[in-house]
């Protein structure tokens, strides 16, 4: 009788042990939600990371692209840096256009004129860039998170700054555009610097230099 009376004390737990199980079980669930936590923020961070440089991999590519099609028309500068925005006509299937990179607020941005064929339309774009508020028709935010960038030419074998004077030649529209007494001798390269923001994700500077096709000189 005593015996089986032992049995049954023994066979059960006390509230002590149940309240220790329960804490045990408490602490490896709070654990585990935090290392769940821990590996989606870490999964969200790294595809934020990947659009991040999708996206810089996708505007430079654009970038090139415009460079590569550069097109000396000889009534506007074909490639125009005043520190703050470039201005470049592009050759396109069906006539010229006018594009231009420009940094505004820590975004690079992008403007692409309507593609013409008659040089007074080319010029009233090129009056127009001039003009840009970053609100018109065919503006883009390309990329965000710049702090600077700079351009250099490839000039007489050396790199120098591209608002530097550099070669020019006569310009035949002179008489109709008296203030491009002369034009801008495309130079044979251009490197891009982008310096990027703290807060942009990127770290450090973006330097990349595309030579330009003789064809556009």
């Amino acid at each position: 009788m005593h015996t089986r009376d032992r049995i049954h004390r023994h066979a059960g737990f006390t509230l002590v042990e149940v309240m220790v199980a329960l804490l045990i079980m408490a602490i490896v669930a709070a654990l585990s939600w935090q290392g769940i936590d821990a590996i989606v923020r870490s999964r969200d961070i790294s595809a934020r990371r990947l659009e991040e440089q999708l996206r810089l991999q996708s505007v430079v590519a654009q970038w090139e692209a415009d460079l590569a099609a550069v097109q000396d028309s000889g009534i506007v500068p074909p490639l125009q840096f005043d520190g703050a925005s470039l201005r470049l006509t592009r050759r396109q299937a069906d006539g010229l256009q006018l594009i231009v990179w420009s940094l505004r607020g820590g975004s690079w941005t992008r403007w692409a004129s309507p593609v013409v064929t008659h040089g007074t339309a080319l010029r009233e774009n090129w009056l127009q860039s001039q003009q840009l508020l970053g609100n018109e028709a065919g503006q883009l935010r390309a990329l965000g998170g710049i702090a600077s960038w700079q351009l250099y030419y490839w000039r007489g074998n050396a790199w120098s700054n591209a608002q530097s004077s550099g070669d020019t030649a006569p310009d035949a529209a002179a008489a109709q555009t008296p203030t491009l007494a002369t034009r801008q001798v495309l130079p044979g390269g251009v490197r891009l610097v982008l310096a990027f923001a703290e807060d942009s994700g990127v770290v450090g500077t973006l330097t990349r230099d595309l030579r330009l096709s003789p064809q556009g000189s």
